[in-house]
């Protein structure tokens, strides 16, 4: 039984949210304490947590963040707070998806559904541990860690996703539907603007294998990763 954590302070959202959640066949936990958010968490041990912006003491930022510092499961934000940049923020501080309020249950429901198939079911890959190597950077897909030389980087299961794709492809375009389409399985429901601040996020990891120009924009047409980064070596 997959087990859901919900972060949010209202109170009559939370018993609807965890009476639909529950007709599913869904385990749930809400927070009580909202200063002790991460020892909730680590005490419950969820796949996927649900977590809004605005919070008592620290906002969803931040806890988003505590997360992301001792796990890689989803975090599904559900806010009232519908601007773009509100969206990035959550995507920039680690969440894998962000709802807005009011929303539709089915459409909420298709997204929880997505991220756990990716995480944990369908499209989780096999059991047995699998990496992908190109001029020297290794992807753990299962562990979600890349790895150049002796540095290492955490990645999240969305990271690792468009990873995966350009590595298995490397040289060649890569384009956005296809990342899209591998990435998201709900395309309707995306803003493609996530997938440029998912994109940048994964230079951001590359940078910290100092690796600054192997990810190229193909204007009109999607990204390639070039391996140049092997003649340094």
């Amino acid at each position: 039984m997959f087990k859901i954590f919900i972060i949010e302070d209202d109170r009559g959202l939370v018993a609807l949210l965890q009476d639909y959640l529950h007709k599913f066949g869904y385990e749930t936990q809400a927070v009580n304490d909202f200063e002790r958010v991460r020892t909730q968490f680590e005490t419950f041990a969820p796949h996927l947590v649900l977590l809004d912006v605005n919070l008592p003491k620290y906002d969803g930022y931040y806890w988003c963040r505590q997360i992301r510092g001792i796990s890689t499961c989803p975090i599904l934000f559900i806010s009232a707070r519908d601007g773009k940049m509100d969206q990035v923020m959550a995507l920039e501080n680690g969440a894998d998806d962000y709802i807005t309020k009011p929303f539709d249950y089915e459409i909420a429901m298709a997204k929880i559904k997505s991220q756990l198939r990716r995480a944990y079911g369908t499209y989780a890959g096999s059991n047995n541990e699998r990496t992908l190597s190109v001029a020297g950077m290794t992807l753990d897909v299962e562990r979600l860690i890349l790895t150049r030389g002796e540095t290492k980087v955490d990645l999240s299961h969305t990271e690792a996703k468009i990873l995966d794709e350009l590595m298995q492809k490397s040289g060649t375009i890569v384009t956005r539907d296809r990342l899209l389409e591998k990435i998201w399985d709900e395309q309707a429901f995306v803003d493609e603007n996530t997938l440029n601040v998912y994109v940048t996020r994964v230079r951001k990891k590359l940078a910290a294998l100092e690796i600054t120009d192997g990810l190229q924009t193909v204007r009109g047409q999607g990204y390639r990763l070039i391996p140049n980064w092997g003649d340094e070596d």
